[in-house]
């Protein structure tokens, strides 16, 4: 309890605070980390979010994609961690949040300023004109076209050999810089370039503030309070506290 006070106090005291989130924060919504014992690359293969297989297999990958999948990340509903930086930021505690997770929890929990490094699995758009739609105008028990063009459309989220969102990225960038506070919430550490900006804010620092059951590549390198619990139980303590 003396960690999530201490964490809390970090919060209440800082002048500009932002959250960095993995998929640990998700778990507790039912969406399987992509590492892990129940990880999705032990259910998956690696190649089926390769831009270059999408590319020569599309309809190879959207039935993987439609079999599972989208379906867990799409009926997924926000937890109370979720739900809790959503309250701190209509506080003005949170700044941002800058995540790695595709799944949309935190917009369905209500936060606004959204930094999504790796896309949003809730929007597709055209491989061939850029079109964008939204993944629930469509069945998904087989591959989605173009509404104008016909074209195959594809996840908007970032697979293995793509870039990242630049504007998402460059945003995330100047919040790790300008903050005094970061809230890393269940990151592994060990995905770049996301991972570089938590180092990136305690270069320029900020207090460092890591939220996971075990111990991830931050830990003993940057964080300065490390509260080893579930992600939910711990930001709900601290956000009753604030």
């Amino acid at each position: 309890m003396e960690l999530i006070k201490n964490a809390a106090t970090a919060l209440k005291e800082s002048k500009y605070a932002v959250a960095f989130t993995g998929a640990g924060i998700s778990v507790e919504s039912a969406i399987a980390p992509f590492r892990g014992e129940n990880g999705i690359w032990n259910k998956y293969e690696e190649k089926f979010f390769e831009i270059n297989y999408f590319s020569s297999h599309p309809k190879e990958a959207w039935e993987m994609l439609c079999n599972g999948f989208y379906e867990a990340t799409l009926k997924a509903i926000s937890n109370a961690a979720h739900n809790a930086l959503a309250k701190l930021e209509q506080k003005g505690i949170i700044k941002a949040v800058i995540t790695q997770n595709i799944d949309n929890l935190h917009a369905k929990a209500g936060s606004k300023n959204v930094y999504e490094l790796h896309g949003n699995a809730s929007k597709l758009t055209c491989i061939r004109d850029g079109n964008k739609y939204l993944v629930q105008d469509f069945d998904l028990k087989t591959a989605p076209c173009c509404k104008k063009c016909g074209a195959i459309l594809k996840p908007d989220f970032v697979f293995f050999g793509e870039m990242l969102p630049g504007r998402d990225m460059s945003m995330s960038i100047a919040a790790s810089r300008n903050c005094d506070v970061m809230l890393v919430i269940g990151s592994t550490g060990v995905v770049y370039p996301a991972a570089s900006l938590p180092f990136e804010a305690k270069r320029n620092g900020a207090t460092i503030i890591e939220i996971n059951p075990n111990p991830s590549a931050f830990t003993n390198e940057i964080v300065d309070i490390f509260i080893p619990v579930e992600s939910t139980k711990a930001m709900t303590q601290i956000s009753e506290l604030l």
